[in-house]
């Protein structure tokens, strides 16, 4: 089947079974010009999240905030608590999390989301033994109780302290996926990744998504004409998330250098242009 109909057929199947109209989504974009972060477009997760990291992401403007035009999520190593006082009770709550390390992760979920065209960030990333800071998307659930890594992760960009100047990019779908070991992928060495800025980007169209670090392409994850959901979930819009993890199943497999700290991750701006067919 030619490729050149795979929009036409697309347009068809969403009318039919009610997905999104790609159409129907508006670019959207932040220069991070304004003196605070926008949040009515970023939400911050809290806790530890996943992959047995050793941080603890807060909300607190020592972890994110705005400087000389750049949002930076800034990771530190300090005790940290989420304790919190009662004075209903007249005491402090009776479970509680520590950590040695404080972080943030921001996300668009259920503020900015969008279904292909090219999403762009202009980063310049933390570096050290232990970091592991990214750009990468999860898949809008749709009111449906749909779990990863079925609904579809993008990860534009992920860089490994202990792997200085190795960017990586990954797919995870409920057919290729870490946990299981399929997942598609793979690598371009950018040697200042940790020192200037650079342009991470995908292009995303019913076909294929190509990844790019600034003009360079370097991986592409293309759909299966037969693709199933399991193996092509990327119908569905996605939300886009930063974050800024230490150590965990990844980050952390040789260890972390705690005598890095504080690190930070520079974000210049994301902007999202919607496809046209």
């Amino acid at each position: 089947m030619s490729t050149s109909i795979l929009p036409l057929l697309f347009f068809l199947m969403t009318q039919s079974v009610g997905l999104p109209d790609p159409s129907a989504m508006k670019g959207w974009s932040d220069e991070f010009d304004r003196p605070a972060i926008d949040t009515t477009l970023w939400s911050f997760e809290e806790g530890f999240i996943r992959n047995h990291e050793g941080q603890y992401y807060t909300n607190r403007p020592e972890n994110a905030y705005i400087e000389e035009g750049c949002l930076v999520l800034e990771a530190r190593r300090e005790p940290f608590s989420n304790a919190r006082y009662n004075p209903e009770s007249d005491r402090w709550q009776d479970q509680w999390e520590t950590a040695a390390y404080t972080s943030a992760s921001l996300h668009t979920a259920g503020k900015r989301e969008f279904l292909y065209g090219r999403m762009e960030v202009r980063a310049k990333l933390p570096a050290g033994r232990g970091v592991w800071p990214a750009i990468w998307t999860l898949g809008n659930k749709m009111g449906e109780d749909i779990p990863w890594p079925d609904r579809g992760e993008i990860d534009i960009m992920e860089f490994v302290g202990y792997n200085p100047g190795m960017i990586y990019a990954n797919v995870h779908t409920g057919a290729y996926n870490w946990v299981a070991g399929t997942n598609k992928g793979d690598s371009i060495r950018i040697e200042d990744a940790s020192t200037a800025f650079h342009v991470y980007a995908i292009d995303w169209t019913p076909e294929r998504i190509d990844f790019y670090v600034d003009s360079t392409h370097y991986f592409s994850f293309e759909r299966d004409v037969e693709a199933d959901f399991q193996r092509w979930p990327f119908d569905r819009p996605q939300a886009l998330k930063l974050n800024l993890a230490i150590g965990g199943n990844w980050g952390g497999r040789q260890g972390i250098d705690t005598t890095i700290f504080p690190q930070r991750y520079y974000i210049d701006y994301v902007r999202y242009t919607p496809f046209s067919p």
